[in-house]
């Protein structure tokens, strides 16, 4: 097999970790980066968009992709060498000793050069000879069917290696974009958390000083001690959460884990204006990247299989060299080569017959490829419409719960400080209100992450995030 055909078949079979979808990765390199940067002193500032840009230098899934995208440029130039013309330059010195008995001379033959017959008899039959040789070579394929072909085939297939490393930045933002979020959606439940326990902690302070007092019973005091300690569960294992989710967030984007960070921007809930499923898919079809490689990887499969069926036309190649040749302290002679070569294969249609085979099979499996992205696509989009639609009604629903929650805390809270009423429907009413917070913050972030999944969807996500995730802070109901 030629080398040229070798390495076309090699451009088809490129590693697949950056087009892969990440969601369905057991190893997701997506999780991980390839550096980590030195912590420095104190809290770092960190926005959305520093943690994207990090995520984009740093994230491993990424840097494997642009490196794929090298190997299918350094590829094609291989392709592109054997097209184009090749010139060498080649010298040698030499010392030889030749044994002319050994290749026939005798001193009889000398006598017929008019070399007188006692000088003839004394001509040394073993030599010495310091030669030099100078020449350039040059070699040219002036036809090759087949071989341009598979160039054009490593030329689509570099740019469905750059579409591939576009489409691993996309999700690179996506991911990033998702942890931060998820970080922001952690720290106002740490917020909540605490806002609470301080509330509790009034309670509790009231409840030990009326029961001192003798106007409320022991029971009110226990309630409210074991209110306050359950939340300081809470606010407990929200900081964790926090804590944990930060550390994923930096080992995504780079930086060392033992750094110190404040998200610096938080993600208020701001509508979507209405897109149709037309509208949609256009888009799609026109921005993802993962479309435009699959296309590439087709088109290349198409020139792979007319090169395969061009391998029995011949080929044409001209070899030829000039140079100079000659002995040192003698005269030095001109040399050169000039010639031309015409391979016509024959019996090897068996060969052929199969490379056309394995050739059709691979560009019907795109083809079958392409047809159920293009399904798949419609369906993307059909999903994050409908969760989009669906996380924005829940985020209205949690609003107003947080909101008569938080009502009926403070009527309760009221109640108890007048003395109408003990502590239970305090404890109930903070109750509700903590699940009322809390769903309202994960609504929050499921509808901020369903902007993010459709722009990830439509393709735009590296470019247009920040039109879906606008920066700010979260609207968080005060607990009166």
């Amino acid at each position: 097999m030629k080398n040229w055909k070798a390495l076309a078949l090699a451009l088809l079979t490129l590693p697949a970790s950056a087009q892969s979808n990440p969601y369905n990765s057991a190893q997701n390199p997506y999780a991980g980066s390839i550096q980590a940067v030195a912590a420095t002193p104190g809290v770092r500032q960190l926005s959305l968009d520093d943690a994207i840009r990090l995520g984009i230098e740093h994230n491993l899934a990424l840097t494997l992709a642009r490196l794929n995208q090298q190997t299918a440029t350094a590829q094609k130039l291989q392709l592109e060498n054997y097209l184009l013309p090749n010139a060498s330059l080649h010298g040698e010195v030499g010392v030889h000793q030749y044994n002319l008995a050994a290749a026939g001379f005798k001193p009889s033959i000398a006598t017929q050069f008019g070399i007188p017959a006692s000088a003839a008899s004394s001509l040394p039959l073993i030599v010495k000879v310091n030669d030099r040789i100078g020449q350039i070579n040059l070699s040219q394929a002036l036809f090759t069917w087949s071989g341009w072909d598979a160039f054009k085939a490593g030329r689509a297939n570099e740019r469905a290696a750059y579409y591939a490393a576009q489409s691993s930045r996309g999700f690179v933002v996506l991911y990033v974009g998702t942890a931060y979020l998820k970080a922001v959606a952690d720290s106002a439940q740490v917020d909540y958390a605490q806002s609470l326990l301080r509330t509790d902690q009034t309670l509790l302070d009231q409840a030990h000083q009326e029961h001192l007092a003798g106007t409320a019973a022991n029971l009110d005091e226990l309630r409210a001690r074991v209110q306050f300690q359950t939340q300081e569960q809470a606010v407990i294992a929200a900081q964790n959460n926090l804590d944990k989710d930060k550390i994923a967030l930096l080992r995504q984007i780079g930086l060392d884990p033992a750094q110190q960070i404040q998200l610096s921007d938080a993600t208020p809930y701001a509508d979507l204006g209405a897109i149709t499923i037309e509208a949609a898919r256009q888009e799609a079809y026109n921005s993802r990247q993962d479309y435009q490689q699959l296309k590439q990887e087709v088109l290349s499969a198409e020139f792979e299989r007319r090169a395969v069926r061009h391998e029995r036309y011949p080929s044409l190649t001209f070899n030829g060299n000039y140079g100079v040749t000659g002995v040192e302290g003698l005269i030095y002679h001109d040399t050169f080569t000039a010639e031309g070569t015409l391979n016509i294969p024959i019996f090897r249609e068996a060969k052929f017959r199969g490379d056309a085979d394995v050739a059709q099979a691979q560009l019907e499996e795109l083809r079958s490829q392409m047809n159920d992205l293009t399904s798949k696509i419609d369906q993307q989009l059909r999903d994050s419409l409908l969760d989009l639609q669906t996380a924005q009604q829940l985020v209205q629903v949690a609003r107003s719960n947080v909101d008569l929650a938080s009502t009926a805390l403070d009527q309760a809270t009221q109640r108890f400080k007048a003395g109408v009423d003990d502590n239970l429907p305090v404890a109930q009413a903070q109750s509700t209100l903590a699940q009322a917070q809390a769903q309202y913050v994960n609504s929050v972030y499921q509808f901020n992450q369903a902007k993010l999944g459709l722009a990830r969807n439509l393709g735009i996500v590296d470019t247009q995030y920040k039109n879906y995730i606008p920066s700010g802070s979260i609207p968080r109901p005060s607990v009166k």
